[in-house]
């Protein structure tokens, strides 16, 4: 199982960054990290700095951190993907067309994402799928 550390999450993304700037050739998760980072061009100054891979973005510094934002959009793509939890690819596409814009479904479901880890992080108990889903459909 890959469980990399934040760390080289954070240097996956700078290098993403880097080879994406000199059209070097990405691999397919590359490429997909690609796509969500051109999206998101007002974190570029962090993808290009290799010490953001250090920085603190804890609520108490004030800033975002797009290194969990970014992984947040890959694990909601891959779920969508995959299906899983089953459900989610039909939840997904009503909320893309409610909202006109897969890239503000992304959101509203990082939402939900976040809900359900903080949640299963304080309870001690395994992440509810059911929960999750439900979060989302009532975006």
């Amino acid at each position: 199982m890959f469980n990399p550390t934040k760390e080289e999450v954070r240097h996956f993304f700078c290098e993403v960054w880097r080879k994406s700037q000199v059209d070097a050739v990405l691999t397919p998760l590359e490429a997909i990290a690609r796509d969500w980072m051109l999206q998101h061009t007002e974190y570029a100054d962090d993808f290009n700095n290799i010490e953001a891979a250090t920085a603190d973005y804890s609520i108490d510094a004030g800033k975002s951190n797009p290194f969990l934002h970014l992984s947040m959009h890959l694990s909601i793509a891959e779920q969508i993907s995959i299906d899983q939890p089953a459900g989610i690819r039909d939840a997904f596409q009503a909320l893309a067309t409610r909202y006109g814009s897969e890239h503000d479904a992304h959101h509203e479901i990082m939402e939900c994402l976040g809900q359900m880890l903080w949640t299963a992080q304080r309870s001690g108990l395994p992440p509810d799928g059911e929960t999750y889903l439900e979060c989302i459909r009532q975006r």
